[in-house]
């Protein structure tokens, strides 16, 4: 079956603006994740490309701009079952604000029960996303065959949700997982298991080097919107800076 290459948007105004997206509209990739996108075909260069699919929200549709600029043959299909979470009353809200909502800690422990006032449960989310990998397996492998390659651009929960599924994980553990603007995670399919053969790579080691206290570790503990040092930043954060 197919190779699924899975591309985070870019950071965008939102990540660094500490604030949950979700579908609000408007929201675009800042100064640096325009030059994460940028930098993406050179990336991907060695790579045949089958099929590019996005989520239709902008961040990721320019986060694609750069790769399709650079192979015209491509043409892009949207679909929205691998768009972000919809978070419903929390979205367009800081992260920071959700801290004391009692379903911040039922996000980070037990997702798998949690459901966003006015928007959809994270087990919905997941169940929409690998519904929609499934299908464009399918579509792939017969337009060009068991071996072909293509790309996907989604949002940081969804990329971690499908990494999950593919390797067994209940959802409730997948805050375990994480994933840096523009980063890229490679998953492989075959008939009989799928295979990850990425995680979340950007190229850039620079995040794991010490963090000085008050400094860019500090304030993505903060952005997770929990106060708890080593929380999931929901949403998916605005990665190393």
């Amino acid at each position: 079956m197919a190779t699924l290459i899975l591309v985070r948007h870019g950071r965008s105004t939102a990540n660094t603006a500490g604030v949950l997206a979700g579908w609000t509209p408007g929201v675009s990739l800042d100064e640096r994740g325009t030059a994460q996108a940028a930098g993406l075909p050179e990336r991907l260069a060695a790579v045949r490309i089958a099929a590019a699919v996005t989520s239709p929200l902008e961040r990721c549709l320019q986060t694609m701009r750069p790769l399709l600029d650079a192979r015209p043959e491509l043409e892009l299909r949207t679909d929205e079952r691998i768009g972000e979470c919809h978070y419903g009353d929390w979205s367009g809200r800081k992260l920071a604000e959700l801290a004391d909502e009692p379903l911040m800690e039922v996000v980070q422990r037990h997702p798998s029960a949690a459901a966003f006032p006015g928007g959809e449960s994270m087990r919905a989310m997941q169940a929409r996303a690998v519904d929609a990998v499934r299908d464009w397996n399918e579509r792939i492998d017969a337009a060009h065959g068991e071996d072909a390659v293509y790309v996907m651009c989604s949002h940081g929960d969804i990329i971690k949700s499908l990494v999950a599924d593919a390797l067994g994980m209940h959802l409730d553990l997948f805050q375990r997982i994480h994933v840096d603007p523009c980063s890229v995670t490679v998953i492989r399919y075959t008939r009989t298991r799928p295979f990850l053969l990425r995680l979340g790579d950007t190229g850039d080691f620079g995040s794991l080097a010490p963090r000085e206290s008050g400094g860019a570790g500090a304030a993505e503990a903060g952005a997770a919107g929990t106060g708890v040092v080593g929380a999931a930043v929901v949403g998916g954060g605005a990665g190393a800076s």
